[in-house]
This record gives C-alpha cells, structure tokens and sequence, in this order.
C-alpha cells in the first residue's frame, strides 16, 4: 500500500522519523558519557538534542497519521499502525516529561531524567520494530509495484506491476 504522503515519490514518514530517533537516543548516550566523564556540556547538548527531537517525532507523527488513515480498517496493519503510532506519542511524552525535569539544571540532571530518557528509548526500539513490520511484512507505505528492476522516482515514472 502507497504512502499517501510523499516528496519526489518517497514517502516523508520514514524520511523524517530517522531526525527524532538519532537525536533521542543520542541524547542518552550522551548523558551516559556526562555520568561517567562529570564533564556536564554533554548533558546541556542532550537537553537541546531533547528538544530538537521531540520537534521531529511530533512532525514526522502527522505524516504518520495521514499514512495510517489511509490503511482499509479490519486490517491487521490498521491495528499495529495504531500500537506503533501511539507508542511513539509515550515515547515522545516521556522525553517531554525528561525535557522538563532538566530544564533548571541541564549541566546536571537527575537519576530519574536520565532513567526517563532510557525507559523512553527501550519503547522506542519497540515501536521502531513495529514501524518496521509495518514496512518489511505488511507493505505499508511501498510503492504497490515495487521491484528491484523499478525506475528511479525522479523521473516520475509510474512504477509497472511484474508479470507473475
């Protein structure tokens, strides 16, 4: 099933939803290296890393929402898009929730921050594996002619269906 939501004939989901995730989980790794350094500038780059990718996971969701209601309902992808979808709304809440706790101290959040920041990224890896089920195992968002042999989408070719 075709994204319904595309620039120059790629869907824009999966193209913005790589921003969110690097930042989100880069954020934390850089707070494992302020907790193990002392050195605090790791953990002020993560806090705006935060921001910067709560930003994007909230605008590569509208994208996802416009693909999602574009699934026929009674369809086992309707339900996993769902699970998917609103897995990464807690996702995105809980970095929130971490944003916010570090904002008096961003050079030095507390236990809880960072643990918030791990929680979220271990639902993250959940979500992601549901994204990718959506894609690999239910076609959700490739082109419904897809094939090795296909023309490149920036010449605006419609893709041809293989002979079975």
């Amino acid at each position: 099933m075709e994204s319904r939501a595309k620039l120059f004939g790629h869907p824009v989901h999966p193209v913005l939803v790589v921003f969110p995730l690097g930042l989100l989980i880069t954020s934390l790794i850089f707070d494992v290296i302020r907790m193990s350094s002392g050195n605090g500038t790791w953990s002020v780059v993560a806090f705006y890393m935060i921001g910067a990718g709560i930003i994007g996971g909230l605008l590569a969701a509208v994208f996802g929402v416009i693909d999602w209601l574009a699934i026929p309902p009674n369809m086992r992808a309707k339900k996993l898009g769902l699970w998917h979808g609103a897995g990464n709304v807690v996702v995105v809440a809980v970095f929130a929730i971490s944003w916010l706790m570090r904002r008096a101290a961003p050079a030095d959040p507390s236990t809880t921050a960072v643990a918030l920041s791990g929680v979220a990224v271990l639902l993250g890896a959940v979500t992601g594996w549901l994204g990718g089920e959506l894609v690999d195992r239910l076609g959700i968002g490739v082109d419904d002619g897809a094939n090795p042999n296909a023309p490149s989408s920036l010449k605006g070719e419609p893709i041809r269906k293989r002979a079975a």
